[in-house]
């Protein structure tokens, strides 16, 4: 794994390295926004993971998250935010990070997230490689094996790949395909925050169910982008995943 960790406090990045290394990960730090940047745009498609504080000198890491989104939609982030910055934690979500963990943290809290939403976006990667026949293959998407099929609505677990109408919902980071498919899996049925939270965060959780809010909204926007919403709220209750009222193209 090729991980960037973008954190001004050297003591706690001397501190995460000898961690890494135990892992044996190629693992690069940076402390400020610019020098954040920088790197990243030393091979903006080649890194694997990025941890990333909040609270940094020069360019502050909303900024810092909102230019590597832009520039690596599905590249995994998990931030790092100070324990009573709930607002700030609601907005990095909001920006595009994946996941957040609260300062001070447990290098082994932080090294269990970090794996487990690897495993998800190295998922991701295996997508079907183009016919070395040089057979068309344009209509690729029908023949892949989906484990969940609607009436307008496709998605594989294995490839990481969701079609609403035969559209690819594209750019969807690991979080926001989980999430999707926690509730692609049962049409209609309304899930409480709470029971997100437990399905797609699958290990002991810490954040709040605004966290389950904000990446609803991110993953509406990508929806949008080639159909209608099929993610509905539920006043009160929770979200619900209903692509009845969706028209064949």
């Amino acid at each position: 794994m090729k991980l960037l960790m973008i954190e001004d406090n050297k003591s706690v990045s001397e501190m995460m390295k000898i961690f890494f290394q135990k892992e044996d990960w190629d693992t690069h730090f940076a402390y400020d926004g610019n020098e954040a940047l920088e790197m990243f745009r030393s091979d903006p498609e080649g890194w694997d993971m990025i941890t990333l504080d909040l609270n940094l000198p020069g360019i502050d890491g909303m900024q810092v998250g909102a230019e590597i989104r832009k520039q690596a939609p599905t590249v995994p982030i998990i931030m790092l935010t100070a324990r009573d910055s709930e607002s700030d934690q609601v907005l990095g979500l909001e920006m595009g990070a994946d996941d957040y963990v609260t300062k001070p943290f447990s290098p082994i809290t932080l090294i269990a997230r970090i794996k487990a939403l690897h495993r998800r976006a190295e998922l991701g990667t295996t997508k079907a490689a183009p016919s070395e026949s040089g057979l068309d293959t344009s209509s690729a998407n029908e023949s892949n094996n989906f484990d969940i099929k609607t009436d307008h609505f496709k998605l594989n677990s294995n490839t990481r790949e969701a079609y609403l109408n035969g559209e690819p919902i594209d750019d969807l980071t690991p979080k926001e395909f989980d999430l999707l498919r926690a509730l692609a899996q049962k049409p209609r049925q309304v899930f409480s925050r709470e029971q997100l939270l437990q399905q797609v965060w699958n290990y002991e959780y810490y954040g709040d169910e605004r966290t389950v809010d904000a990446h609803i909204k991110k993953l509406r926007q990508k929806i949008e982008k080639v159909g209608p919403q099929i993610i509905q709220t539920v006043w009160g209750v929770g979200y619900r995943f209903d692509d009845s009222g969706v028209e064949d193209k």
